[in-house]
């Protein structure tokens, strides 16, 4: 239906459901009740409020709410059984024109699956029940669901089938409680009464699971109420098909005698008279013995079916303890991702809402300004307001690009400076190697033959000739040698005066460092004492200040662990790195002045 067409209270409704949050869904959908008692039940209008309420998907909404635990949800089971009357309301007078096989196949044995499932919650929670009116609550919730389920049937007959082979119906069925048991009972029978012959559609399993406890249930309990509705039941199932009274007679050969001895005078004869009719065979007076054992099988085969399933009940609840833990599980899990989500979707919108705020503040600030200033310097203004923007963006730009490039070269920075230290370290192992290294010993020439001499002395002569030694006169050569004294003797004078000058500069320097620092550690002009006074004019004081912080930290090196010295290992044990040394030597003022 469209939105034109579509019954505005339902429309608004589904808005309600979409945007709530889920504890608050079943109370919303309790509204329906309204909306469908507004209409008669045959009514063209009723029709068109139920197709609107399906396609809208409320009807699947309080399908999957069925399912939910009501314990510690708003309105409780009480909540949960009026939804299951609602649900079998809207699903009976519906007409499905488009995709009918999706509402047929699909939808509606959900929603029988579902009605089934709380109704065996609510059966368990009225036999764990200790109060009697909580007992009486859960037993009147667990009635409106049957009813719902009754009525959904009444609706669609080829439900039955999807009812009496649906499992929950079958555990529904076998139970040892006496009010519950009669109501499944009266579904049963509500079943039968709109399809006699469903239970020839059903597979042979469920057929001989649900003849297997209507029988036991009569040979095993001795109240009347619940051997008077299996026995109707027994009789309704006998009327409605000749093959399912053979099947009883053939299945439970002593059923008859035992409805004559157990039941007679029960309140009830007539029925039990005219089962038995029905179950009476023309059998001759040698076949007696045959039918008393027949008889006894059938009570010990009935008696041990109905040992063996609730001995398998028995096992269910740790499956099923299993099956909810990890439900629970799953639904924890389910609600920490909505949560989380939900956090950041809040976040996200606390973000936009701060950055909103912060933009109509610099707006307003904006607009203040320009009013304070003179319109004549508004575009010098401006430019500058666009200078500072485009440099505060380039800093954030810059240092987020800086920051990222180093996460991302960390690693790699990491092992570049291991690979530096293990290279240093090598380094001054090598060259240690090699000053320890020692010459290698004299060996002397081998002797020379005296035609190898010859021939050498040869070569000498050879070369005297052709490149003849210059002559120099014994007052030139005393000349050039004066010369060389007088330029050795300035440049020694000259590295002496420029050795002075440096070491001056350097002491300077440490003077000023060692004034700077004093200076920048010094109290206040309020705070200041005498003692630092002495500081100042003294220049002991700062020396052997100095001398002890110079002391302090050449002891913190030799206690250092061996991995920070892994680039010095291979160092004399009296020799100090010189970086080390210079950090702290290289402020220190040595006393006295040139």
């Amino acid at each position: 239906a469209s939105l034109a067409t579509a019954d505005p209270r339902v429309l608004a409704l589904a808005a309600q459901v979409t945007e709530s949050r889920e504890p608050d869904i079943p109370l919303l959908l309790l509204k329906l009740k309204g909306i469908l008692n507004t209409a008669s039940l045959e009514s063209e209008e009723s029709k068109k409020i139920k197709q609107d309420i399906y396609n809208y998907d409320l009807t699947q909404y309080c399908m999957l709410v069925l399912r939910q635990d009501h314990s510690g949800l708003r309105g409780g089971w009480a909540t949960a059984a009026e939804l299951a009357e609602i649900l079998s309301h809207c699903c009976v007078g519906l007409e499905m024109k488009e995709d009918p096989e999706e509402f047929y196949k699909k939808f509606l044995p959900s929603a029988v699956d579902s009605l089934l499932f709380l109704g065996r919650r609510l059966q368990a929670r009225f036999i764990r029940a200790l109060k009697d009116e909580e007992k009486q609550d859960f037993l009147r919730w667990f009635q409106t669901v049957t009813d719902a389920i009754c009525w959904l049937l009444g609706g669609h007959i080829q439900l039955a089938v999807c009812v009496l082979q649906n499992d929950h119906f079958q555990q529904l069925l076998i139970t040892d409680d006496v009010e519950t048991a009669i109501i499944m009972i009266s579904v049963l029978h509500n079943i039968l009464r709109v399809n006699s012959s469903v239970l020839l559609q059903v597979d042979e399993e469920t057929l001989h699971s649900v003849l297997d406890e209507l029988v036991y249930k009569l040979s095993s309990t001795t109240n009347p109420v619940i051997g008077n509705a299996a026995a109707k039941l027994l009789l309704l199932v006998a009327k409605s098909c000749k093959e399912l009274v053979k099947l009883l007679r053939a299945r439970y050969k002593g059923l008859k005698g035992l409805l004559s001895k157990q039941w007679t005078g029960k309140g009830f004869d007539r029925d039990l008279s005219q089962l038995s009719d029905l179950l009476d065979l023309e059998q001759s007076s040698g076949k007696g013995e045959m039918q008393r054992q027949h008889q006894a099988a059938c009570i010990i085969q009935a008696t041990w079916r109905g040992f063996q399933t609730r001995k398998r009940l028995k096992k269910l609840p740790q499956a099923v303890t299993a099956l909810q833990r990890s439900f629970r599980a799953k639904r924890e899990q389910e609600l920490q991702h909505l949560k989380k989500q939900k956090e950041d979707e809040a976040l996200k919108l606390q973000m936009q809402l701060q950055r909103q705020r912060a933009m109509r503040l610099f707006h307003e600030r904006q607009l203040a300004l320009l009013e304070i200033i003179h319109p004549s310097q508004v575009d010098k203004y401006m430019e500058e307001m666009e200078g500072r923007s485009a440099l505060t963006i380039q800093r954030f730009w810059r240092g987020y690009r800086a920051r990222r490039n180093f996460h991302q070269q960390r690693q790699s920075l990491k092992e570049y400076k291991a690979a530096v230290v293990i290279q240093r370290a090598a380094c001054k192992f090598l060259e240690k190697q090699r000053r320890r290294r020692l010459l290698s010993p004299w060996k002397d020439p081998k002797g020379l033959t005296d035609e190898q001499r010859l021939a050498l002395q040869q070569k000498v002569d050879d070369y005297i000739k052709l490149h003849p030694a210059s002559q120099m006169s014994e007052e030139m050569s005393k000349e050039l040698h004066m010369q060389a004294q007088e330029k050795l003797a300035q440049f020694l004078l000259r590295s002496r005066l420029d050795q002075r000058a440096a070491q001056r500069r350097e002491t300077l320097l440490a003077q000023v460092n060692t004034d700077v620092e004093l200076l920048m550690n010094a109290p206040g002009l309020a705070e200041t004492t005498e003692k630092d006074l002495d500081v100042f004019m003294s220049r002991s004081v700062p020396v052997a200040t100095k001398a002890r912080q110079s002391h302090n930290t050449m002891l913190k090196y030799s206690r250092w662990p061996w991995w920070k010295k892994l680039g010095d290992e291979f160092v004399e044990d009296d020799v100090i790195p010189d970086d080390a040394l210079n950090a702290e030597l290289g402020t220190l003022f040595i006393g006295g002045r040139k």
